[in-house]
C-alpha cells in the first residue's frame, strides 16, 4: 500500500513538474503599430524664401547649413519626426534661359539616377495656373527617394525638391508611411505660390 501511494505521489509530482514548465510557441512576423497623426496644415511664409505653401502642422521646417549652397538661405528639410523622413527643399534663382534649362536638365538626371534600383518612374507634369509649373516624379521600388519633383515659374524662380526616409528602403513596408506623406506634399503643391 505505502508503495502505492509513494508512486501515486511521484507521477503526481512528475505530472506537476511538467505542468509548470511554460510552453513556447513562436510569434508570427509583424510589423510595428504605425500611429498616424490627425491631418493639419501651417503656412510657411519667410522672409527668406520667395515663395508660400502649406505643410503639415506635424513637421518642423530645418534652414540646411550647407556652406555649398548657391542660395543658402532658402535650402531647408521639412522633417516629419513621427516618420523620420524629410522632404528636402533647394531653391535657386534663374538669372537667364540657359539657367533654367540646367536646373531642369539637372532635375531630369537626379532621378534618373535612381533608375537602377526603381522598378518605375511616374512622371506627371505639374500645372497650377501660369506662374507654377514643374513635372513630379513617384518612383516606385527600392529607390532611395521614391518622390521628387521641381515646381518653377521658368523666368526666376526653381524649387526642387525630394523625400527621403532614414531607413533602408523597403518599398513594401514603407508604402503606408509614403502613401500618408505623399498626401501631404501633393497638398504642399497645390498650395504653393510664388511672392509677387
Amino acid at each position: 500500500m505505502k508503495l502505492l501511494v509513494n508512486l501515486w505521489l511521484s507521477m503526481f509530482l512528475l505530472l506537476a513538474v511538467q505542468c509548470s514548465e511554460p510552453v513556447f510557441t513562436p510569434k508570427p512576423r509583424a510589423y510595428p503599430r504605425i500611429e498616424y497623426p490627425e491631418r493639419a496644415y501651417q503656412a510657411f511664409d519667410t522672409s527668406f524664401c520667395a515663395f508660400t505653401f502649406q505643410y503639415p502642422k506635424y513637421a518642423t521646417i530645418i534652414k540646411s547649413t550647407n556652406p555649398n549652397a548657391a542660395n543658402g538661405e532658402c535650402w531647408f528639410d521639412i522633417f516629419i519626426p513621427n516618420f523620420d523622413c524629410r522632404l528636402h527643399c533647394t531653391y535657386y534663382p534663374i538669372a537667364n534661359n540657359s539657367d533654367f534649362e540646367q536646373l531642369r536638365s539637372d532635375a531630369f538626371n537626379l532621378v534618373d539616377n535612381h533608375n537602377i534600383r526603381a522598378d518605375y518612374i511616374n512622371e506627371s507634369r505639374i500645372q497650377k495656373d501660369n506662374q507654377v509649373s514643374g513635372f513630379l516624379f513617384d518612383i516606385e521600388g527600392p529607390a532611395a527617394s521614391p518622390f521628387q519633383f521641381y515646381l518653377t515659374d521658368s523666368t526666376k524662380h526653381f524649387l526642387r525638391a525630394s523625400l527621403y526616409f532614414n531607413t533602408q528602403a523597403k518599398h513594401d513596408s514603407l508604402a503606408p508611411i509614403y502613401e500618408f506623406v505623399k498626401t501631404d506634399f501633393l497638398h504642399l503643391i497645390s498650395t504653393f505660390a510664388w511672392k509677387q
